[in-house]
């Protein structure tokens, strides 16, 4: 039976017509129709549809294993191949210290970086695959769509984060409460803005391909630029600089300084692996690099869901 709605949300339909005009006609009356109400706009409606974004984001995260064992594999491999290859290289300049435990804030970052990245990608898939334009005709505000997204590649991101926080005891970070809770509000935050970034590539995207061309282009120089790999300590002027410019420094560079600030370190090597990030002699404070990497997640957000509106 074909519905109609009127512009007031509540449904009418053709066996409201039929049923008129047999009552007019003498005829007996029929079955009386089925009203079906849309639930009216507003913030708890769009409330509702962030939690169901979120929730189809971790559902999907869940039931793919094969994508968190390879989300998974690249850090480990940077983190004990290349951190156990390098530390053999530099272990006489940095005594005391093991080069994974440097790389490790760095691997964190990697982790929920790459997580974050692909999460936004799955906007390219439902739109190839026409959920996404079932979402769009839905009466939600697209704001919402993007929030939930944005949320849920956040905390699929933090829960794959979690688990290379778990090998911290590997590479001689200890397990301390306060650390464990301050890495995982700061891998909260940096994925949060990296998923919001993602979103904002992925919004008018057509295919996948485009997609990952593009995140690459973007994230290799982010992260190399990050001091996620090597010490931000006696760079040249001009690679000082980018550095100082680059957005992902600001979430590396604080998850490094609650690893440092829970281990005895000469300080020589702290002042080497350490250094913290600075504008020429101004040295950034950790609550200003969090507030920088947090407005940026907001500004990033709000064209995201600008992007999603101008979206066909």
């Amino acid at each position: 039976m074909a519905e109609r709605t009127d512009g007031t949300g509540a449904a009418t339909t053709e066996a409201t017509a039929a049923a008129a005009t047999g009552a007019a006609m003498g005829a007996a009356p029929g079955p009386r129709p089925v009203g079906v109400r849309v639930a009216a706009r507003g913030p708890a409606h769009d409330l509702r549809a962030v939690k169901v974004v979120l929730h189809r984001e971790m559902l999907r995260f869940v039931n793919d294993r094969t994508r968190m064992a390879s989300m998974l594999l690249q850090p480990v491999l940077w983190l004990f191949v290349m951190g156990t290859g390098l530390g053999s290289l530099v272990k006489n300049s940095i005594p005391g210290v093991d080069f994974r435990t440097f790389m490790y804030p760095g691997m964190i970052s990697m982790t929920v970086i790459m997580t974050g990245m692909f999460s936004a990608g799955s906007i390219v898939w439902d739109r190839e695959f026409g959920f996404l334009r079932e979402m769009l005709v839905a009466p939600v505000s697209r704001g919402a769509i993007v929030v939930g997204k944005c949320l849920g590649g956040a905390l699929v991101a933090t829960g794959q984060g979690v688990v290379i926080l778990a090998m911290a005891g590997l590479v001689g970070v200890p397990y301390a409460p306060s650390l464990m809770l301050t890495l995982l509000a700061e891998m909260f935050l940096a994925a949060f803005t990296i998923t919001a970034f993602g979103v904002t590539l992925a919004a008018r995207m057509r295919n996948m391909q485009t997609f990952f061309g593009l995140m690459q282009m973007a994230i290799m120089p982010m992260m190399f630029l990050s001091g996620a790999m090597f010490p931000l300590a006696g760079l040249p002027s001009w690679l000082h600089l980018l550095t100082v410019v680059n957005p992902m420094t600001y979430a590396v560079d604080p998850m490094r300084q609650a690893v440092f600030a829970h281990l005895d370190v000469a300080p020589q090597a702290e002042a080497v692996l350490n250094p913290g990030v600075r504008w020429g002699s101004f040295e950034v404070p950790v609550a200003l690099e969090a507030g920088l990497v947090a407005a940026l997640g907001a500004v990033l957000l709000g064209v995201a869901i600008a992007q999603f509106k101008r979206a066909d």
